[in-house]
């Protein structure tokens, strides 16, 4: 079996019912609102899909969608979020083996998992691959060059606007990567950043999301729990441009490329 398929990642993953901050359900919603408006009516294939929490919202709206992850919790909590929706698949594999024939799908996503991916290059090729002429591939990822950034401990690299802006462009997509839910500035937040990168610096992070729920509790006030997302009220994010210098204030990268024909 591939090495990266008996890694866990079911403690990293945000999952059905779990305690989260107000902002971090609002970035939920908001990437799977942004990958719905492109998913009507199209072939969509999420990769690295976790729990499966945005699968309701794309079935909800697409021809069909193809979901894989490696973990087999994941993957379970993902089947038993999708149930209900017959367009909806969940199977295992590996973002750099993607099992499918080639020009199969219109849209590809990778909703913060590119930081998990060993060979990232691989998948880029996959993608290229499985894609029709004109489709589209969208990533969101945590920006590393926040100021309030915390790695994940199961990490493989994290990727800058720029080093994103560079790798889509080395393998022929058109792309543009974009900033959201920037961090306004203040004393508070100054802060609450100050905190953070203590904490980090020091490793006093929790490794698990049940772990961080506390940590959560006291920087952001009450918790809600994650809830399936239906894709029925929730809007898309406001993206602002980024050039190769990339941002420090912004929370998320949201990356577009298209295959060009």
């Amino acid at each position: 079996m591939n090495p990266a398929l008996e890694q866990s990642y079911f403690t990293v993953t945000e999952q059905p019912g779990q305690p989260a901050s107000r902002i971090q359900l609002e970035m939920l919603e908001a990437r799977y609102a942004w990958a719905a408006e492109q998913a009507r009516e199209k072939d969509v294939l999420e990769a690295g899909c976790g729990a499966g929490l945005g699968l309701p919202a794309l079935g909800r709206v697409a021809r069909s969608v193809q979901a894989g992850d490696v973990d087999a919790e994941n993957m379970r909590a993902a089947r038993a979020v999708c149930a209900g929706h017959a367009n909806v698949a969940v199977r295992a594999f590996h973002a750099g083996e993607l099992p499918f024939p080639s020009e199969s799908f219109d849209l590809v996503l990778l909703f913060e998992a590119i930081y998990y991916v060993p060979d990232v290059r691989r998948f880029l090729e996959e993608t290229r691959r499985v894609l029709r002429p004109g489709g589209t591939l969208l990533i969101v990822t945590v920006n590393p060059e926040w100021d309030g950034f915390n790695p994940s401990p199961l990490k493989t690299r994290y990727w800058s606007a720029a080093d994103l802006l560079a790798a889509l462009r080395e393998e022929g997509f058109l792309a543009r990567v974009q900033g959201a839910f920037p961090e306004t500035a203040s004393l508070n937040t100054w802060a609450l950043g100050l905190v953070r990168r203590t904490a980090v610096a020091l490793n006093l992070i929790p490794r698990t999301m049940r772990g961080k729920a506390l940590l959560k509790r006291i920087f952001y006030g009450r918790l809600k729990a994650v809830p399936p997302l239906t894709g029925a009220s929730s809007a898309p994010p406001m993206l602002e441009e980024l050039d190769t210098a990339g941002s420090h204030h912004h929370r998320v990268l949201y990356a577009t490329a298209q295959k060009t024909l």
